[in-house]
């Protein structure tokens, strides 16, 4: 899987609707085309399966990671999410944060096996497509 991807706000977009059908409100191209315009954005992966975050000084922020369910379980989102913490630590992060649901259990595995730590939690903090809400866990891992 090569490290970054071209930036193609419409792609993202369908893999992110399909990623999260059913559960969190999907982001538009419009939304993904916003991001990618801003300084210090990272974007691994392809269409299959990416990482989405920021860079801001020595601190690194996932916003979103995304794989669509034909290409789960396949280590694609392992590799792109690897390949986000060297990019941000190239540009000079010395940690990563992120926010994930606590009823996502796929992608708490996956950050767990990637070394990051739960530092906190956001009540309420994610609104499902059916209304209910959803805590967030918040994560963290230092970069070599």
């Amino acid at each position: 899987m090569p490290e970054a991807i071209p930036p193609d706000p419409l792609a993202l977009a369908a893999t992110h609707a399909a990623a999260f059908a059913g559960g969190e409100r999907a982001w538009s191209a419009q939304e993904f085309g916003d991001l990618l315009a801003q300084s210090g954005v990272i974007l691994c992966g392809d269409a299959r399966a990416f990482v989405l975050g920021r860079v801001l000084l020595d601190e690194a922020e996932i916003l979103t990671v995304a794989t669509d369910p034909a290409f789960r379980r396949q280590g694609l989102a392992r590799r792109a999410l690897a390949a986000f913490q060297a990019r941000a630590e190239a540009a000079g992060a010395a940690r990563v944060f992120l926010e994930v649901a606590e009823t996502n259990h796929a992608a708490r595995a996956l950050y767990t096996a990637a070394g990051y730590a739960k530092t906190g939690r956001r009540l309420g903090y994610y609104r499902q497509v059916d209304g209910a809400r959803t805590d967030a866990l918040l994560l963290a891992r230092s970069l070599p």
